[in-house]
């Protein structure tokens, strides 16, 4: 369900999706997704509201996705050995990230 939060960083309420939440001491953090700005976001339980009326019906910019059966790789550089070898990697480098980014515009 959508609903809208008060994101810090924007200065305004926006519509999101809650994705997990936290509860500490001193209240509940929500993980958001703002699905108008494709951005995640931390935000405190105070700051969240139910979405009513027409503007639930207002269809999202943004939808969380990911690249099917794609895994991230790097070059695995052996000193020692003074060979380079294209390999697994835990996340995607910056580099790679930046070319995908300009391969979409």
């Amino acid at each position: 369900q959508v609903c809208v939060v008060f994101s810090e960083e924007l200065q305004c309420w926006c519509r999101a999706l809650v994705e997990s939440v936290r509860c500490q001491v001193g209240g509940c953090q929500l993980g958001c997704f703002l699905v108008d700005y494709a951005k995640c976001c931390s935000v405190s339980s105070e700051n969240i509201r139910v979405l009513a009326g027409v503007f639930a019906k207002i269809p999202h910019r943004a939808k969380k996705c990911c690249l099917h059966c794609t895994k991230p790789l790097t070059l695995h550089i052996d000193y020692c050995e003074n060979t380079a070898k294209i390999g697994p990697a835990k996340r995607w480098d910056t580099a790679a990230i930046q070319h995908f980014r300009k391969l979409l515009e």
